[in-house]
């Protein structure tokens, strides 16, 4: 169902970031991004996920995990994209957002991450455990989390990989060794990192929203 977002401003430790939300009628739950290094809450990929969940009835929250400021000067150090714990406190600032807010905080709430966006949902998801109900990897680095962090997530968390994607498969399986919540490996068969082949990124997308979709049932 097409929504029209709105333009968000959200305060996160001593710094505002901008994000996108989406949130259809009667929103079976509200999903926020986040994205990987290099990229912005306009990530053609993240755009086209969140176009599939919110055909499945939920809300998206695209935000941008740094300001303009910092992205500039992250262009050239590209040292901030990498800080996980620094990402993964303002992933956290969004879910209390979420939390705050009238329309989305009688909402499940779910994560998504692409990249190193991964670690810094998992992260979050372990800051907030009772309120992320659910949280996907797409290609992601769960690694990066850390063993504390994703040992303390306690919500279900879905890891999809690329087939083809063969290192940062075995990162994966590495990770999910530290994860005591629910965890399923979905390999998308044929994808790369990008999953920039045919049919690969919806695959990864649908997989996303039926995980997400069972946060209402958990609820």
């Amino acid at each position: 169902m097409a929504v029209a977002p709105e333009t968000v401003s959200i305060a996160a430790g001593g710094v505002t970031l901008t994000g996108d939300l989406s949130l259809p009628r009667d929103a079976l739950g509200v999903v926020a991004f986040a994205h990987g290094s290099g990229s912005s809450r306009h990530s053609p990929r993240n755009r086209a996920v969140a176009r599939v969940l919110r055909e499945g009835g939920l809300g998206t929250l695209l935000m941008d995990l740094l300001t303009a400021d910092e992205e500039r000067v992250d262009t050239v150090t590209a040292e901030l994209r990498f800080d996980i714990p620094l990402l993964g406190r303002r992933m956290t600032a969004a879910v209390d957002w979420l939390r705050d807010r009238p329309d989305t905080g009688g909402h499940p709430v779910g994560l998504f991450g692409a990249s190193t966006g991964a670690a810094a949902a998992l992260v979050a998801a372990a800051e907030r455990p009772e309120q992320v109900r659910a949280v996907v990897s797409r290609g992601g680095r769960p690694d990066l989390a850390g063993a504390a962090a994703l040992a303390g997530v306690r919500a279900p968390v879905l890891l999809v990989v690329g087939g083809h994607d063969h290192e940062v498969l075995r990162l994966n399986e590495e990770a999910a060794r530290h994860l005591t919540a629910p965890c399923a490996l979905r390999v998308v068969p044929g994808a790369t990192h990008l999953f920039e082949e045919p049919g690969t990124l919806e695959q990864a997308a649908e997989a996303a929203r039926d995980w997400f979709l069972r946060m209402r049932s958990s609820a």
